[in-house]
């Protein structure tokens, strides 16, 4: 008698046969030096760590550890939470080896998405397993195309939250200095009015937008200092969107007039702040709006301008310096977030060190790249060492709680708890 095709692949079911048990996860015991967890101020040595799965399971001394788990030694490393990018910009390279502009108008868009998968990669090396990337800046929705890419395997990078285009007020952004009626390529999507910033937030959610970023003060003309763009009437209509679809609103905005609108608009984070007032950093502190201070983007600009990081300080980094320590004594929320893109991708931590320098203890900046870019970006699976939450872990040579810079010497990295291959 012949069966069926459909008989036969079914026939183990038909005549009762067992399903296969399913396969347990794997277990992986972690013994560093010491734990820093992403919360506490401090390291915590004989600290270990249970992986299973994807997830941390058990965190503390002398864990008791099923039979069959994976043991690793990471003597003199400091295991903590894998870091968290505040502000990159994946398809962006440094200014000093090609400006903004000609990315934007001469670099096609295949190189520009080659070379984001290699920053990627970059930034996954130096221990940051999550990014928001705040805008393509001329490369369109690639972001979205860079992070499925990562989440299906198939290259190496950080989990992105990605901005798509970013906003701007028509007419405000770049690049400039065409013939007047040209239509330019831009940095950004231009918007005008309540009706199309609503339209075109929504159109950026649509395409695959995590986060909407808004520019809500730029230059106007060539040499002139930045103004508001958006109304505030523009600003709340933007941001009620996103928020009505579970999105998060970051705004550049680094004049104090700007600042004051993006404030009353709602925004979850302020990008710069540069002109921030005592008065305005209140304000922020009051809705626990959090600043990234994007030190070291103000710092490789003026290095790229031939500064070299004595006295006299540039006018802008003063500047940066200042509203950082302004926004630090009204009790802001410091966002962990450097600009990368404008300096060196793989070279995050560099952020982390001038903030060290600007004043903040080791331990407050590692809280600001952990769990505080977690809570700032509404990301509750991650960001700190606890049971439960995703085995994205790193290890650093040495004690960053006793010195920062130590995040600069990543030793091991685990993510979504698999080894990344260094």
């Amino acid at each position: 008698m012949k069966w069926p095709i459909a008989a036969l692949l079914f026939a183990p079911l038909a005549l009762g046969g067992a399903a296969p048990e399913p396969v347990a996860p794997h277990a992986t015991l972690l013994r560093p030096a010491a734990v820093f967890d992403g919360i506490d101020p401090v390291a915590h040595p004989g600290w270990q760590v249970l992986v299973t799965g994807e997830r941390i399971t058990a965190v503390g001394p002398a864990l008791a550890v099923p039979a069959g788990t994976e043991t690793i030694d990471l003597p003199g490393d400091t295991l903590m939470p894998g870091m968290i990018e505040g502000h990159g910009h994946l398809f962006l390279h440094p200014y000093n080896e090609t400006s903004w502009d000609d990315q934007v108008l001469h670099e096609p868009l295949a190189l520009r998405t080659a070379r984001a998968v290699a920053q990627a990669a970059a930034t996954l090396r130096a221990g940051f397993t999550t990014e928001r990337d705040l805008g393509t800046e001329g490369a369109g929705y690639a972001d979205v195309g860079l992070r499925q890419a990562i989440a299906a395997g198939i290259v190496p990078g950080p989990r992105l939250l990605v901005a798509t285009r970013a906003i701007v007020a028509r007419g405000a952004y770049g690049p400039k200095g065409f013939e007047p009626g040209l239509v330019i390529p831009q940095g950004a999507e231009e918007a005008s009015g309540v009706d199309e910033l609503v339209r075109v937030v929504r159109s950026q959610i649509a395409a695959g937008a995590d986060v909407i970023k808004l520019y809500g003060d730029y230059r106007w003309g060539p040499g002139e200092p930045s103004r508001p763009t958006f109304s505030v009437a523009e600003m709340k209509a933007a941001v009620e969107a996103a928020h009505d679809a579970g999105r998060t609103v970051a705004v550049h905005t680094a004049t104090p007039e700007g600042m004051r609108r993006a404030i009353a608009a709602g925004a979850d984070t302020i990008e710069h702040g540069y002109g921030g007032t005592p008065e305005i950093f209140r304000a922020m502190a009051a809705q626990h709006i959090a600043l990234c201070p994007t030190l070291a983007a103000s710092d490789a600009v003026a290095r790229y301008r031939g500064w070299r990081g004595g006295d006299p300080v540039p006018e802008a980094v003063a500047q940066s310096r200042a509203s950082f320590a302004l926004a630090r004594a009204a009790g802001v929320p410091i966002c962990m977030g450097g600009d990368v893109g404008v300096f060196a991708h793989g070279e995050n931590a560099r952020e982390m060190v001038l903030m060290a320098a600007a004043g903040m203890s080791a331990a407050q900046v590692l809280i600001a790249a952990t769990s505080g870019n977690a809570r700032a970006f509404h990301l509750s699976d991650r960001g700190a060492v606890r049971a439960g939450l995703l085995a994205d872990l790193i290890a650093v040579k040495g004690n960053p709680v006793a010195a920062v810079d130590a995040v600069q010497h990543v030793a091991w990295i685990m993510k979504n708890g698999a080894i990344v291959t260094l």
